[in-house]
């Protein structure tokens, strides 16, 4: 079925619409969610949290491309929830990894404009992404946006671990470079 045709069934408040959405998504949603948690019965919470909160968006939302859409409902989702998983401990799933490794490019800090600060670092990082390849661009996202494993990565891509976590390190350092010249990262 048509994303179009989802997206109306659920502005129709039709309950096929969450079959049709899990039948075409649910694999996506819950690559995402495991990807982050690491537990296949958290994934699948996560996924039905998604299913709720798409749901309940639309209408009023009646989002144009709905992979994106229900992507960062599920990443949203599996954030928290590694959150209220991981309050008191540190360990498990990428995600852990995924932080360090971007801490020491876009580590934050509060100033009195950080919202300033933040819509800056935003557009810093999106021209970043920009002046990247498509395929560079691929692994980037697949790694920090996704929480892929480089291993997961590699395999999708047909490159070897090492070529996409040296790919990794340019990109992080071309960034870091891009937002000390900004003045964002000292």
């Amino acid at each position: 079925m048509e994303d179009t045709s989802i997206v109306q069934l659920l502005w129709d408040r039709c309950e096929q619409a969450l079959k049709e959405l899990a039948l075409k998504y649910g694999r996506f949603c819950h690559k995402i969610a495991l990807n982050i948690l690491g537990s296949p019965e958290d994934a699948e919470e996560c996924v039905n949290d998604t299913y709720l909160s798409v749901w309940n968006s639309i209408p009023p939302q009646r989002p144009s491309v709905l992979p994106p859409y229900i992507g960062r409902i599920t990443k949203n989702h599996a954030l928290n929830l590694y959150a209220k998983n991981h309050a008191d401990k540190r360990g498990g799933g990428n995600l852990p990894l995924v932080f360090e490794e971007l801490d020491e490019v876009v580590a934050g800090y509060e100033t009195a404009d950080s919202e300033l600060y933040r819509q800056e670092l935003l557009s810093a990082i999106n021209g970043s992404l920009a002046s990247l390849s498509s395929e560079k661009r691929k692994i980037f996202v697949s790694r920090y946006w996704y929480a892929e494993s480089v291993r997961d990565i590699a395999a999708r891509m047909h490159m070897t671990e090492n070529h996409v976590s040296v790919s990794l390190n340019r990109m992080r350092n071309q960034l870091r470079t891009k937002l000390q010249e900004g003045g964002l990262f000292s």
